[in-house]
């Protein structure tokens, strides 16, 4: 048991399909005491049977991109725990309209929501919950393979992605004094509801089928194993790293 007496708290957990589903799976089996988020009321009645299979301590509603929520999310787990070991943040977000089509056509708006939903919220929950890591604490946020190449329609979130991996790690260095570690996960393309989005997605997964080394694509769980390395001990000197858990995709040229 590699978490024994952990507590990790998950930010994405949307439905049984998400990364952070898989992520607060392995996390639980090893051991950890967890807390799942939720962004908004609606969604709070597909995470209560979430968090009662998976034996939730608590689940807390926090919308990433208002600072009062965020808050008070972070009074909530200081009142229920007092400390967290582990921070998962698997959360993006970008309009429709602009994972299609050119870049170029994103809107201002646009773009400036894609980078706080899926970038910025990482440094204002690091900045909220500071007070409340643990030494050796561990955050770990999902990016992507579209954030160092150009991968179609993926346009503004490949922009927020870069941003995040960025973020992480001037992150390790502002936490890393107090021991805390901070890492990226970039998995390959999984059938989320986020996925879905994406204008093509079936050709992203049919290529990573014919040319990935492993010739597979990857599943949550294959996330959550990762994930519990960087949540675990066995990482204790890894921080400011980006992994990738894509059947080695990302190593191949043309």
């Amino acid at each position: 048991m590699l978490l024994e007496g952990k507590k990790a708290l998950v930010f994405g957990v949307v439905n049984e399909r998400s990364i952070a589903y898989g992520i607060a799976k392995a996390l639980k089996a090893h051991g950890a005491h967890l807390a799942l988020s939720y962004a908004a009321e609606p969604i709070k009645k597909r995470i209560e049977p979430i968090a009662e299979e998976l034996g939730a301590d608590f689940i807390l509603q926090c919308n990433v991109s208002d600072d009062a929520e965020i808050a008070s999310a972070a009074e909530r787990v200081r009142r229920e725990w007092g400390l967290v070991d582990v921070l998962v943040h698997s959360i993006a977000y970008a309009n429709r309209e602009d994972l299609r089509g050119r870049f170029i056509d994103t809107s201002r708006e646009g773009f400036g929501l894609a980078l706080d939903v899926s970038a910025f919220s990482l440094v204002a929950l690091c900045r909220a919950f500071e007070g409340l890591f643990s030494p050796g604490a561990s955050v770990m946020a999902m990016s992507y393979y579209g954030s160092g190449k150009v991968v179609a329609n993926y346009n503004a979130m490949g922009v927020a992605k870069a941003a995040l991996e960025a973020c992480v790690r001037y992150l390790a260095v502002d936490l890393g004094a107090r021991g805390v570690r901070v890492n990226c996960i970039s998995p390959g393309p999984v059938k989320t509801l986020a996925a879905s989005a994406i204008s093509g997605f079936s050709s992203i997964l049919e290529t990573i089928e014919q040319r990935a080394p492993l010739k597979r694509n990857i599943t949550p769980d294959d996330v959550g194993g990762c994930a519990l390395y960087l949540a675990s001990n066995l990482s204790s000197a890894v921080t400011g790293a980006t992994i990738f858990v894509d059947s080695g995709y990302n190593i191949m040229g043309v």
